[in-house]
């Protein structure tokens, strides 16, 4: 039998696991202050469902299941066999579809506008590397049934302010950005600047690598992808000047300038909450990949981590899919795994956390008498009744590796600590 975690996977000790719950507790304690409430989904959906749901590149890391008995035997009996007859269900690549769906069976029991918390494991079957596993968590607030840009401020408030209420005092942690666009101006301006409207998926794609790769890379990849020159030269001669590209710039690069006046709300509206607390900036050239989004999109940089460490946006259609009719959505969610990886590296500890108590024992001690001690001694200390070992020394060892900082036992009747 194989011990280790499949590749993708991890085994988590208790000591990291602390810290994640730490973390879930203080963004759920932000969340449910503001007056989000938490539900739960089941983890697998309907393939048809996770193939219609418009999740961009997520498409294709889905964990699809095979079906069952009679169903498969026949899938697998027919004379041509497709990738799709052999599945009916797949496990969940993020949680904005499960709500969608979520939300069109249970309308009728929720409070309108619905705002939202999940906390929970989501699965991506792609290539492991740091920062990216093929089963995580998700922290999500969504606010679905708000047309107006006031659902993203809040959204932005809220999460900003669990990530400050952790209590990480280091500056690589606390000195975060909310990078933002709207992704209806972004293709105004293509449009206006010659590219087809059924292509620009593809030239954002190309767009949004413009920090990675600059203005020729971006160039490049388009001439290869056979744009027309002269909207291609429109582009770049765009993004190759010297100055930052403001978003009254590329406002005037629009057929309508007034295609942003929700992103200068929203953005004036955040600097004036954010008390120099974090920072919001315009980012012309942020997409995100899941095909869902309709308006405004964001994320979070740190300059602790070189990718985002959570991103959202506006999804007008994705529950109109489920109902047949439009209900306004928009989602911010928190990259858990990454901001726990962050803390981990830095060495943060836990604020005002009781200190580690091993209460020894040994058969001269009445059980009872053990269990009344302990109690009396959680007032100040998280306290751990454990035998006394044959061989101390290693015992004491392992104990303070795993972080105990006090020792008491019994001598004489009577309850020591040291």
């Amino acid at each position: 039998m194989k011990v280790n975690a499949l590749k993708g996977m991890k085994d988590i000790l208790p000591a990291e696991q602390k810290l994640r719950d730490y973390v879930q507790s203080k963004i759920l304690e932000t969340y449910r202050a503001s007056g989000f409430e938490r539900i739960s989904t089941p983890m697998l959906e309907d393939a048809e469902n996770l193939d219609k749901s418009d999740g961009g590149d997520n498409l294709n890391l889905i964990f699809k299941v095979l079906k069952r008995g009679e169903k498969l035997e026949a899938a697998l009996n027919a004379q041509t066999v497709e990738e799709k007859s052999l599945s009916d269900m797949g496990l969940r690549y993020d949680l904005t579809l499960p709500l969608s769906r979520f939300f069109a069976a249970n309308k009728n029991e929720l409070q309108f506008p619905f705002k939202v918390i999940q906390t929970d494991r989501v699965f991506r079957a792609e290539r492991p590397q740091k920062g990216r596993s093929r089963e995580f968590v998700q922290c999500d607030i969504d606010i679905l049934g708000d047309t107006s840009a006031n659902a993203e401020v809040e959204l932005i408030d809220v999460t900003a302010r669990a990530l400050l209420n952790i209590g990480c005092t280091d500056e690589r942690f606390k000195n975060f950005t909310i990078n933002i666009n709207d992704r209806r101006i972004l293709r105004n301006m293509l449009e206006t600047m010659g590219f087809a409207a059924e292509s620009l998926d593809s030239v954002c794609i190309t767009f949004d690598k413009l920090d990675k790769i600059g203005a020729e890379g971006v160039e490049a990849e388009l001439k290869e992808k056979a744009f027309p020159e002269n909207a291609i030269k429109a582009l770049v001669d765009f993004i190759s000047k010297d100055s930052e590209i403001t978003l009254d710039d590329v406002a005037s690069k629009c057929a309508d300038a007034s295609i942003a006046d929700d992103l200068k709300y929203i953005i004036s509206t955040v600097n004036k909450i954010s008390n120099n607390k974090y920072k919001i900036s315009y980012t012309p050239n942020l997409v995100r990949g899941q095909g869902y989004y309709t308006g405004v999109v964001f994320e979070i940089a740190s300059p602790a981590f070189s990718g985002a460490v959570g991103g959202g946006g506006r999804y007008d259609n994705m529950i109109g899919k489920f109902l047949g009719q439009q209900v306004p959505a928009v989602g911010f969610s928190i990259g858990f795994e990454r901001i726990c990886s962050i803390l981990l590296d830095i060495g943060f500890k836990i604020p005002d956390e009781k200190e580690k108590c091993a209460l020894l024992y040994d058969e001269s001690t009445e059980f009872p008498e053990v269990i009344a001690a302990a109690e009396k001694l959680r007032s100040d200390y998280s306290v751990s009744i454990l035998h006394k070992a044959k061989k101390m020394g290693p015992m004491f060892d392992m104990l303070e590796k795993q972080g105990y900082t006090k020792f008491a036992s019994f001598k004489d009747g009577e309850l020591n600590i040291k």
